[in-house]
């Protein structure tokens, strides 16, 4: 691990803002590399991921992602770091998925008591999953009752019923589940060894590091505390393992009186990286939001924190300048009368407001288009 090399936090916010195509759009053929990139998308909210790609590809269109997903399977939808709902790409999958099944949480008896689901049950789910998914896709009463049948339990369908996928995300970090085309309103699972297709195989512990990397090119410099947060499934101690896993791959910089961790081949374009003014309206739950440290007064005063991170884990959509969080936005109506509306944490300069009032004119075309597909929110 190299020695620390000094940073400035606007030489950290303006190369991240380079890695994440927010200083300049990417081509929306580029979609793929850009959720790469990402460490994938959140996706508890459909629309909050199709805003979160519109602000950095140039001239995405509505209906872009949904084709990917569910015509091309070029994009899988599971769950992924801290148990949430991403977008994956399809071709990284198999990495993506052997990292996940070291998330082992519910191998716990505190897990079994919570969720009322006995070990003895959850090894019986895995076992009839594969059958009961196997080339086609089930709604939730669907796989329950498929479940019921093959496993001679009510019991254990009856629990597939409940809500926030408690049963299921075990499933899934085993890659026995992923999501399919919904019918309707309903939301529909299938297998990913029918869905997608085959993927090299990878060993959890190489995987790890894969993702600690993936992760250290959009989101350092970062802490170890930073780095477990972010996956969910670690301690900092755990995390900091990882990072010295990676030997000479990764260099302990100083930003401003804080040892980060980068990858080295990242220093140098980091300390030359320099603001490129630019304004972006990111949706609610968007990567960078998710992944800034919280409460750190380079990425957001601390005074408008409560207003970006709120109850019940709502994360608000912001009005990103040169990487900094300035203020919120909004929308009304609907049709040629829907209306974006930006908040402001301050006064704005000129050109900022002017570039503020130009993305949001964008985003409300998007938006226009967006309205009249349904929003599917994660289970």
């Amino acid at each position: 691990m190299g020695t620390d090399e000094r940073l400035t936090w606007p030489h950290v916010l303006a190369w991240r803002m380079r890695r994440q195509h927010l200083t300049e759009r990417a081509p929306r053929h580029d979609m793929l590399d850009v959720v790469s990139r990402l460490c994938g998308v959140h996706a508890q909210l459909q629309s909050s991921a199709e805003l979160t790609l519109w602000a950095r590809l140039e001239d995405l269109e509505s209906g872009e992602i949904a084709q990917a997903l569910w015509q091309e399977h070029e994009l899988v939808k599971t769950w992924a770091m801290r148990g949430t709902l991403h977008l994956l790409p399809s071709a990284e999958y198999g990495m993506w998925q052997a990292a996940l099944s070291t998330f082992r949480n519910y191998e716990r008896p505190s897990w079994s008591k919570y969720f009322g689901v006995s070990q003895e049950e959850l090894a019986t789910l895995f076992d009839t999953l594969p059958r009961a998914l196997e080339d086609r896709a089930l709604t939730r009463d669907e796989l329950a009752a498929a479940i019921t049948t093959l496993a001679g339990s009510t019991a254990l369908g009856e629990k597939l019923r409940e809500s926030w996928g408690s049963v299921l995300k075990p499933a899934s970090y085993r890659g026995l589940l992923c999501y399919g085309p919904s019918a309707g309103r309903n939301t529909r699972f299938t297998a990913p060894r029918t869905w997608l297709d085959d993927w090299p195989p990878w060993t959890p512990e190489v995987a790890l590091l894969e993702v600690t990397r993936h992760y250290l090119r959009a989101y350092a410099p970062s802490t170890r505390e930073d780095l477990a947060r972010w996956w969910g499934a670690i301690s900092p101690p755990q995390a900091g393992k990882l990072l010295k896993s990676l030997g000479d791959e990764v260099a302990l910089v100083d930003v401003e009186g804080e040892r980060r961790y980068m990858l080295a081949e990242h220093v140098a374009e980091a300390a030359a990286a320099e603001p490129g003014g630019g304004v972006r309206l990111l949706p609610a739950f968007d990567q960078w939001v998710v992944t800034a440290p919280r409460g750190h007064p380079a990425f957001l005063a601390a005074e408008h924190r409560d207003r970006v991170y709120r109850p019940q884990a709502w994360l608000s959509p912001v009005l990103l300048v040169d990487g900094r969080i300035e203020g919120t936005w909004s929308y009304e109506g609907s049709g040629e009368r829907l209306r974006v509306t930006v908040d402001p944490f301050g006064e704005l300069s000129p050109p900022v407001q002017q570039q503020a009032e130009a993305e949001a004119g964008r985003l409300a075309g998007f938006l226009r288009a967006m309205r009249s597909e349904p929003d599917a929110t994660g289970d």
